[in-house]
C-alpha cells in the first residue's frame, strides 16, 4: 500500500514525528490511532481510490466557474 500512498498515509504520523524514519512510521501508528481515540479526535484513513477521487473532486471545484458566486478572472471563459 505504501507504494501507490507515496508515504501519504503516514502523513499524520510524520507531522508528529517529523525526525522519525519513515520506515518506523507504520510502527507508531497504533498509538497514535490509541491516543486520538482516548482523546475524541477522528483519526482519518481512506482507501487509494477514495483519495485520489476527494483530490480530483477537490481540484475540480478550483476551476473557473465551478462555484456559483465566484467571479471569473479577467481573460478566462467559464468554459476553459
Amino acid at each position: 500500500m505504501d507504494k501507490f500512498m507515496g508515504g501519504l498515509n503516514y502523513q499524520i504520523e510524520h507531522h508528529l514525528f517529523p525526525s522519525m524514519p519513515s520506515r518506523n512510521l507504520p510502527r507508531c501508528r497504533p498509538m497514535v490511532k490509541a491516543f486520538c481515540a482516548a482523546q475524541g479526535v477522528p483519526y482519518a484513513e481512506t482507501s487509494v481510490l477514495e483519495s485520489y477521487r476527494r483530490s480530483l473532486h477537490y481540484l475540480g471545484s478550483l476551476r473557473p466557474g465551478a462555484r456559483k458566486g465566484v467571479p471569473v478572472p479577467a481573460g478566462i471563459s467559464a468554459s476553459d
